[in-house]
Order: C-alpha cells, then structure tokens, then sequence
C-alpha cells in the first residue's frame, strides 16, 4: 500500500519516509485492526493509518481507542484515568425471543430501468469535496423546514438530515438518471440511546445499523428540498428497540446483503472525534478515507468544528453539474439545468 503526507491544505507532500510501525490485532487473517504510522524527515509531518473490522468497533469506538492509545502514547494519560472504562458486552444486541421481522426496503431488489449504472464500472471516478461551514447549514435547515408540508413534518431539521437530503439530491440530479428510476439513500444510524435498555456508556462495539430512505428520481428532483429531508427524518424514526433486534436477527440468519443498484451510502465521520486524536504531533490536518464512488462521507473540517466536508467520487462527465449543484443555492429548490 502507498502512503502519502498531506500539509494543512490538503496537498500531497513528496518526502522520503523514515519511520512505519505496524502494530496488528492477533486472530484471523485479514487482522481484525492494524495501526500504520508513516513520518517524514523533513518535519513536514506524518500520516497515520488506522484499519479495524467493523464487527469490532465502530466509527465512535474507534475514535475512543485511538485518543486513548494517543494519551497513552504521548504519556498524557495512565490506564487508570481513562472514563468512562471500554465496555464491549456484544450480548446486549442479541435479538429475543419477541422479536418480530421488519421490512427493510435495502434489501429489496430495484430494477435498473437504463442500465446508467454501469456508468460507475465504464467511466473514470473523480473525486469530489465541498465543504459546508455553519451559515450554510443553517440556510439549508431554514430552506427545508419552509418547503415541508406541515402535514408531513411540522419541525426543524437535522444539520445531518438536510445535507444528506441535499447531497442526495444534488447526485440524483447530476447524473441524468430516467425520472422513473427508484433511488435509495442508505445510512448509518447510531443505536447506543435507541435500544431498550440503552448501551452502557464507553461501548465501543458496533453500535450502528443502516436504514434507508427511497424515492424515485422524478419526486427528488421536481419536489423540494423538504420532502427529501423528510424521507430521511422518517428512516431515521424507524430505527428503535425491534427494528434493531429484527434486523441483526434477518441478517444472522439468511446473511442479508444491500442492493447496489440507486444506491448512495452517507457516513458521518464529523462527529465521532477522530479529529482530536494527537500522538504529540499536533491534531490532523485531515481524516478520512480514501474517496469513492456511491459511499458519501461527512468529514470534520481542520480547525472549523461547526463545519462538515462532503466527499464522494462521482463519474468525469457528472462533476462540474454535481458540484455545481452541490455548491449552489438554487440547486436546493426546484431549479433545473
């Protein structure tokens, strides 16, 4: 695998790499979790790799490991400070015996009604980012509260429901797909506080599952910013006690996989402090993994914690309208190009 440094503004550093450590969690091959530092000699500074399976941790368990190896590390900290203490306790996801089987519309099959998903094997991927500070969120949040029908939700939106509703949007638009062709936006939602009783503080297992909301082209594109943002508010108003048990139960048992076809994941990466993690060199400049096509990522912003960065690789002939889009006020509401 190649490494590369990144400077404050992104931009790859061509330095000669004088230091790797590997530290590898012991058990089946491929490891379960590794840990890659790289630095460089001419002080421009160091990246660091972090891989773990995901039946391990989770983004937020993760991010406890990794602050807490840092303090350990940089001598901030001894195994006793630590609070609240690692609690892993897998057997509190098990499913009982009342659990009932819920419909779960991403493991439904979606015909492609043109065959343009192809396009993301045929064409070169680029990848994209924007960031959105805190005014734009606002202004996001204010659009779709006053496009939402009262009839369908009579409150104010999420920072994370309305870019998802937006990026969702703005993609869906981009990419010319038929008006009748079925999309779904695919997301991760964290269960710690969903569950009957809750996860103990300081779980660090997967405390995740993915919902989805569904809608075709036509309704995304030619209805406002709102009603996509309500369809995310109501995926994630699904995700409770049963929905959690039944689900890890359906995947247990028949090894339920998602459709790929109209499929765009968002993860949101923004919250889970992966950016305060500081092996005594300072906070990263940059976190994240590499961009890819269909798998949106919310990423914290360097030195700016109220804003996010959105990233996703989308096919050559798609970004300039995407990020135009993506970018641009008027593409919020029912403009059309």
């Amino acid at each position: 695998m190649k490494w590369k440094v990144y400077n404050r503004k992104g931009f790859p550093i061509n330095n000669n790499v004088a230091l790797s450590y590997i530290f590898r969690v012991g058990g089946p091959k491929p490891p379960l979790g590794w840990l890659c530092i790289r630095a460089g000699t001419d002080g421009e500074g160091a990246a660091i790799g972090v891989g773990t399976s995901h039946c391990l941790m989770d983004g937020i368990g993760t991010a406890q490991f990794l602050n807490s190896f840092a303090d350990l590390a940089s001598g901030r900290r001894e195994p006793d400070d630590f609070q609240p203490k690692p609690v892993w306790d897998r057997h509190l996801l098990d499913p009982t015996q009342l659990s009932l089987h819920t419909r779960n519309l991403e493991f439904n099959l979606i015909s492609d009604i043109s065959g343009i998903f192809s396009t993301f094997d045929s064409e070169t991927m680029s990848p994209t980012s924007v960031v959105f500070d805190k005014t734009r969120l606002t202004k996001l949040k204010k659009l779709a509260s006053s496009t939402c029908q009262h009839s369908e939700l009579p409150f104010s939106f999420t920072s994370f429901e309305v870019l998802t509703a937006h990026v969702w949007r703005s993609w869906a638009r981009s990419l010319d797909f038929p008006s009748e062709q079925i999309l779904r936006m695919l997301f991760s939602v964290n269960i710690r506080n969903r569950l009957k009783p809750s996860l103990p503080e300081g779980y660090y297992g997967n405390g995740f599952v993915l919902t989805c909301a569904q809608a075709n082209v036509k309704d995304l594109s030619d209805k406002d910013l709102g009603h996509a943002a309500s369809l995310i508010r109501n995926a994630k108003d699904n995700v409770g006690d049963e929905y959690v048990r039944s689900l890890i139960q359906a995947i247990s048992k028949s090894r339920l996989t998602t459709d790929s076809v109209g499929l765009l994941m968002v993860s949101q990466w923004s919250r889970f402090g992966l950016e305060k993690v500081d092996f005594g060199m300072g906070k990263p400049v940059h976190v994240g993994p590499i961009c890819r096509d269909r798998y949106c990522l919310f990423l914290p912003v360097y030195e700016q914690s109220d804003s996010v960065m959105v990233t996703v690789a989308v096919p050559n002939s798609a970004v300039a309208k995407y990020e135009f889009l993506l970018s641009s006020p008027c593409s919020t509401s029912c403009c059309h190009y």
